[in-house]
């Protein structure tokens, strides 16, 4: 890193944090509270440790080189006050787009295995099947992954991340048409054709349940639908639009991926699955009814994403509750959906309390439209269920790790896992002094448990082949803007540097224990 153009309050930083990284070396290593610090030979070898960012929070350049105005631009736009909590929108985010060099050789610095990162659409497709593919967009994602190639990292592609090309949302309403499923698999083929000899790990959409619940449930993500009592939006149907829209994602999904399995992966030899962003619920009380709770909360959270691509319907307990509202596969839909993964991406962050709403009274409402019938918090009996981060219902939970490996492992006959985000958000930092933003000794702590309960969970046989950290690098988070930071690097905003925290040190001295060796193929019936 050149330090001769930071601001001088930077420099001070960056060498408050050597001074107390230098303090804290003992044999090499960053001395831990641990008595046994979590090493990298806990894990199997070929285990890929990388880190993961999301082309809409870190790229910027949100209308060079052809690129059309997705679904988060126009809707940060004419929001009026942006949407981040200070105003702020992604139009430059992390400024990836021009950066994208420097940043592969912090992954390269830090020893990383692979980087998972997502495509936007709107810069492959500018009009998706209404117009043609943009040479740029595929020039751009060319030059990273051979990047990443060249560095020795592998590239973990996310096909869909959110952001899409706002021209299929004033078409045909996105992902609330069956319209969108041929959009999807059009923008999916493009990507198999143009990166496939250099991808082996192919995500196909991300947490279409977060999706579904904060788009057309709670109206706090783009088109923002909703309806009373989970919101206030101009249009949308809480009970019923959630449903329609992930059953569109899923058949998106089994559309792709049966595309992948029977015209790319033959040649290109990767593997396909999808993420969901998994909570671990837990009990409120020892009732029978809260434990129901729990295990309702995960099925309608899990099971709901992973049973339609991997058993090719939805879970019964869902079908029960929904009856006509909950759509359905046909038999030849179902045929399609069935094993259309090859491995399960796991999005966990914590563990947080459930309590059944079907016998008594929930003050704050059911955890979502989905009905499951419960309510979710993060406190019991006045005692936090773990430490607060600066976002709402992301506890410090380390046991909850291992119980969401061990929850996925048994209904899913331990297919193949890759742990795709786990990290860490400091207290809002709004007000908090650079040097003590780079001290993120909190965020190493995290790491080291979350990765002590993984490292468990393996040894008790969960096939679970990598684990990503969110996020390489401080980025624009969605709603919360850019106080709430994620990452190993932080950006200064106004000059675009990434300056190394703690856990980045941490990281590049845990990553460089042990080298990896070949990793076994995920797939083994083609």
């Amino acid at each position: 890193m050149e330090t001769d153009s930071l601001p001088i309050y930077l420099l001070f930083a960056i060498f408050a944090s050597s001074s107390i990284l230098e303090a804290s070396i003992n044999g090499g290593g960053l001395r831990s509270k641990q008595e046994n610090p979590i090493k990298r030979s806990d894990f199997p070898p070929g285990f890929l440790f990388g880190a993961a960012t999301s082309a809409y929070q870190v790229e910027g350049a949100y209308l060079e080189d052809g690129k059309s105005l997705s679904n988060w631009d126009v809707f940060c736009h004419s929001n009026g006050n942006g949407c981040g909590e200070n105003g702020e929108n992604g139009d430059f985010a992390d400024d990836h787009y021009h950066l994208f060099k420097k940043d592969i050789e912090l992954m390269h610095s830090l020893g990383l295995k692979s980087y998972r990162f997502s495509i936007s659409w709107s810069r492959i497709l500018p009009r998706g099947r209404f117009g043609e593919v943009n040479p740029s967009g595929i020039m751009f994602y060319n030059e990273i992954i051979d990047d990443l190639v060249l560095k020795g990292i592998e590239p973990f592609v996310t096909i869909h991340h959110q952001d899409f090309p706002q021209e299929l949302e004033r078409k045909y309403g996105s992902w609330l048409d069956t319209q969108m499923q041929e959009d999807f698999v059009l923008f999916a083929e493009t990507c198999f054709k143009s990166f496939g000899d250099r991808v082996k790990y192919w995500v196909t959409i991300n947490e279409p349940n977060l999706v579904s619940e904060m788009s057309y449930e709670k109206g706090t993500y783009p088109p923002a639908h909703c309806s009373q009592p989970f919101g206030n939006c101009l249009a949308g149907n809480s009970d019923v639009e959630p449903l329609r829209a992930m059953h569109n994602m899923l058949l998106a999904h089994g559309k792709a991926a049966k595309l992948y399995h029977e015209r790319f992966q033959p040649k290109q030899g990767g593997s396909i699955g999808l993420v969901a962003h998994c909570f671990m619920y837990e009990p409120l009380t020892d009732s029978d009814f809260d434990r129901k709770a729990a295990e309702r909360a995960m099925t309608f959270n899990i099971g709901w994403s992973f049973d339609p691509p991997i058993f090719g319907d939805y879970p019964q307990e869902m079908r029960e509750c929904h009856g006509s509202e909950l759509p359905r596969f046909s038999p030849e839909e179902k045929n399609l959906m069935k094993n259309s993964i090859d491995f399960i991406g796991i999005n966990h962050y914590s563990a947080i309390y459930a309590k059944d709403c079907t016998n008594s009274s929930c003050l704050n409402g059911c955890d979502r439209a989905i009905k499951a019938f419960v309510e979710i918090t993060g406190e019991r009996d006045g005692q936090l269920i773990g430490e607060p981060t600066s976002m709402p219902r992301f506890f410090v939970v380390p046991r909850g790790m291992e119980e969401i490996v061990n929850y996925v492992k048994t209904r899913y006959s331990n297919l193949p896992m890759f742990i795709t985000e786990n990290g860490y958000s400091s207290p809002n930092v709004q007000d908090v002094e650079v040097d003590e933003i780079l001290n993120d000794i909190k965020r190493i702590e995290f790491h080291e448990t979350y990765l002590e309960s993984l490292a468990k969970a393996i040894r008790n046989g969960a096939d679970v082949r990598g684990y990503f950290i969110w996020s390489l690098m401080d980025n624009y988070e969605w709603t919360y803007g850019y106080n709430v930071r994620f990452g190993l690097y932080y950006v200064d905003y106004k000059t675009f540097e990434r300056v190394p925290k703690l856990s980045a040190r941490w990281y590049q001295d845990f990553v460089k224990n042990n080298s990896l060796d070949h990793h076994p193929p995920l797939r083994t019936d083609t």
